[in-house]
């Protein structure tokens, strides 16, 4: 038997089990360390394992026959990599790696899928969580449509503030130029921009952030509708304070 915890669980969804399905998920979990550029899900190979981050960053980078690639989503502590099993989905084309080291749990495929068909409750968790993703892939499109580069990143910035539940983002300008589909010079100009306004201070490879508040101006109504419906329904707060 492991020694999990569900009370001293650091990954939401985990947490948000009803007990009964997280003891029949305990003895298939194993802690795993999760170093930067660790592929989580493969493209277009069958999955065999979901992560449950703790810490870190990973980043779901979508990828086109002219390998031009974006980020099209990204997972903290509040969810899982592999997200797609629970639609019965065995693969995936998107990418999903570590862009930030941390920590996890990893669990078989094959034991999450037989704990979902026992616990109708941590399906629809799931299924939930699934939903939780599409609208953050929904509100960056809309983000790309309607909002300038400057929201854009200010909104990228208080995304991975939230999952890093840090001041400090270790986030280098070649990874926000893909999180915004942008090249690198326009991502360190807009940068040049927010930290003159005291928002944030930006070393080499290093963003801290110094005032959420005039972020959080600058995003407007491209942040916050899926922090909000995470906590709808998934029933942990993820946007910061």
């Amino acid at each position: 038997m492991s020694d999990f915890s569900q009370s001293n669980i650091q990954n939401l969804l985990l947490r948000a089990l009803a007990p009964e399905a997280f003891d029949l998920l305990r003895p298939a979990m194993r802690r795993v360390t999760l170093p930067v550029e660790f592929e989580l899900i493969s493209p277009g190979v069958p999955s065999g394992t979901v992560y449950f981050l703790e810490s870190g960053l990973a980043s779901i980078v979508a990828t086109n026959s002219d390998d031009e690639s974006v980020e099209v989503g990204h997972v903290g502590y509040e969810g899982m990599a592999g997200a797609h099993v629970v639609l019965k989905i065995d693969q995936t084309p998107n990418r999903t790696f570590m862009q930030v080291e941390g920590h996890g749990i990893s669990v078989p495929v094959s034991a999450l899928l037989s704990m979902v068909e026992r616990v109708l409750s941590a399906n629809d968790l799931l299924l939930r969580y699934v939903h939780c993703r599409d609208l953050q892939l929904a509100h960056s499109a809309l983000a790309n449509a309607r909002y300038n580069m400057s929201e854009r990143l200010a909104r990228w910035l208080l995304m991975c503030h939230d999952r890093l539940r840090t001041a400090d983002l270790p986030l280098t300008h070649e990874f926000l130029s893909l999180m915004l589909g942008v090249r690198r010079a326009g991502v360190t100009n807009e940068i040049h921009i927010i930290e003159g306004m005291r928002a944030i201070s930006a070393t080499r490879g290093n963003i801290r952030i110094l005032d959420r508040p005039k972020l959080e101006d600058m995003a407007g109504g491209s942040y916050g509708v899926p922090e909000l419906e995470y906590e709808r329904h998934i029933g942990f707060p993820i946007r910061r304070t």
